[in-house]
């Protein structure tokens, strides 16, 4: 399977994600809200400009329906995103004679202009794109392509996608809508690592990630809450073995069983992490207390046993 493995991660290939409710969703808001889309670009741009004008709208329909928690989903990067790169768009279109510099500064100029708004929404490149190679149809809109039909078409996608979103508490839209009593239990249980800490390493990775701080926050706190639900059976304790505390940072440890003896007595060695090449002995209770989870060693790293499926 390792070749396979290979394979998979050297593509980007991902694990299977989402449910098939999931899926219905995300196809038949995208389909509403790009008849809507659809239609409206007919009325101001005829079947020419609406191609492009259309096209730029898809994609965003794959943010907003398909990963409607995505940092790039988000109200904000939906709305400026399409906005910034019109106006550099047309700018470029009046400013620039040659079509194919104009094209190449539109993106170039939209993308630069949507990091320092903080609203990078990769649809807008093509929003940009149709301000200069729209034709004359989109040409003669002028800056009124901003409005008509840029805006429209945003908000069109933005209503239907919190209206179609929201009926399924996990996956509403915007992301702040999304069960926040759920959201909030989790925050009460993150007693590891502070919110603050999280966000720290988010922005420390110095590299674009596609989550949200909220996100990775609960990804953090349903990890921790399924270390703690972790424990090792009595008679699972067994010499030879070698166990993990299921700990973060420098209290991360793996014990490795020695012997045990008739009193109910493990005797043990620390093979990594905090304690090191020392060894201890204590009663099977609290050793079982301790430990989170089997572990076995692979190369240079160690892997949780999951269980035998029965």
């Amino acid at each position: 399977m390792r070749p396979i493995r290979a394979v998979a991660d050297f593509i980007g290939l991902p694990a299977a994600t989402g449910n098939h409710a999931d899926k219905l969703v995300a196809a038949l808001g995208s389909a509403i809200g790009v008849l809507a889309a659809t239609a409206v670009g007919l009325h101001f741009v005829g079947a020419t400009g609406a191609v492009f004008m259309v096209a730029s709208v898809g994609a965003s329909a794959v943010l907003v329906f398909g990963v409607p928690h995505g940092p790039l989903s988000q109200p904000w990067p939906l709305l400026g995103g399409h906005l910034v790169s019109a106006f550099v768009g047309v700018s470029c279109a009046k400013l620039v004679p040659d079509p194919a510099i104009a094209a190449a500064l539109a993106v170039g100029v939209s993308i630069t202009a949507m990091h320092y708004m903080r609203c990078l929404h990769p649809p807008g490149g093509a929003t940009a794109l149709t301000a200069v190679l729209g034709g004359p149809p989109v040409v003669a809109l002028g800056y009124g392509y901003v409005l008509t039909p840029v805006l429209l078409n945003v908000l069109i996608l933005l209503v239907v996608g919190v209206v179609a979103n929201y009926p399924f508490p996990w996956r509403r839209y915007p992301i702040c809508l999304a069960d926040r009593q759920c959201r909030g239990m989790e925050s009460q249980e993150l007693e590891t690592l502070p919110r603050e800490d999280l966000v720290y390493a988010l922005r420390e990775l110095n590299h674009f990630v596609d989550i949200t701080e909220d996100e990775l926050e609960r990804i953090y706190t349903v990890a921790l809450r399924h270390v703690r639900q972790g424990g090792v059976e009595l008679e699972a304790i067994r010499a030879g073995r070698c166990y993990s505390n299921g700990a973060f940072g420098e209290e991360w440890a793996i014990r490795q069983v020695v012997g045990t003896m008739e009193e109910g007595r493990v005797e043990y060695r620390v093979v990594a992490g905090r304690g090191r090449r020392t060894s201890g002995a204590c009663s099977r209770e609290e050793f079982a207390a301790w430990a989170r989870y089997e572990v076995s060693r692979h190369e240079t790293t160690w892997q949780k046993i999951l269980p035998a499926p029965a």
